[in-house]
């Protein structure tokens, strides 16, 4: 019997299970996909919220600093989301103002206002994973969620805190990214994100963040009152608790301006 023939029976099978392998990874990705802009589609249409928010630092050896601070935010239906973050104390952080514009397909704009130098700072897109104003969110994070700027991979399900959730691996496209990786646990029942873990550049652990006490308004959109952002390599933590939210007020778009920034109430 000729070797070629067994080699080729073998070389065949070796082929059809790369072939499968492939297909399974398209099978993932596309499945990551589909939960990544159900999560997006199931908080359409809340037009507008504001929000009144006490933001908590602690250091590794749990020494507190405490700001309160309001956040606008306006829907845009045919970009990302923009929002108007205001510090109302502690003294020294009074009037500072934020502005961030979230893109689909174009880099996010963010400015910044800070009273001391009485000046409107832009912030440059290279500088988006620096920390927002010393907490453990990157000015990354202060963006809305938009599908096209990750791409997706179901990595399995897990249950967490009781719940069927989803594991879906998202890497972010933009080269300016502080992050290599992020890692979203997504319950089954509502697509509300639960937890995230991000990964730096090299690929390491970098911090975990966990969504609690998730309240339901206007009989349609889940919002956490609760949110705690853990630094793994510092051990620092920022936890922000919601005391009010208010959908539907009388927010427009003239609202959300970088040349008004100084004065924003």
């Amino acid at each position: 019997m000729s070797i070629f023939r067994p080699l080729s029976v073998i070389a065949l099978a070796c082929g059809l299970v790369l072939s499968g392998s492939a297909m399974a990874d398209a099978a993932s990705e596309a499945e990551g996909l589909r939960i990544a802009t159900a999560r997006k589609d199931v908080n359409r249409g809340w037009v507008n919220t504001v929000a009144t928010i006490t933001m908590t630092l602690r250091n590794a050896q749990g020494q507190e600093a405490v700001r309160e601070m309001r956040v606008k935010t306006l829907e845009v239906p045919t970009d990302g989301d923009k929002a108007l973050t205001i510090f109302d104390s502690p003294r020294d952080l009074s009037g500072t103002a934020f502005l961030s514009f979230s893109h689909i397909d174009a880099p996010d704009e963010q400015w910044i206002f800070l009273p001391a130098i009485k000046r409107v700072k832009r912030i440059s897109t290279s500088n988006k994973s620096g920390p927002f104003l010393g907490s453990e969110y990157a000015f990354e994070d202060m963006t809305s969620f938009e599908v096209p700027k990750f791409t997706y991979d179901l990595l399995g399900e897990r249950e967490y805190q009781g719940d069927a959730v989803y594991l879906l691996e998202q890497i972010p496209l933009d080269e300016f990214s502080g992050y290599s990786k992020q890692i979203v646990w997504i319950d089954k029942a509502h697509y509300r994100p639960r937890k995230v873990e991000f990964f730096d550049r090299k690929g390491a652990p970098l911090k975990v963040l966990e969504f609690d006490n998730y309240q339901l308004f206007d009989d349609e959109f889940w919002r956490p009152m609760r949110s705690f952002m853990y630094n793994l390599q510092t051990q620092k933590s920022t936890e922000l608790i919601t005391h009010s939210l208010v959908f539907g007020t009388e927010l427009e778009e003239s609202d959300f301006d970088s040349n008004s920034l100084r004065r924003a109430r």
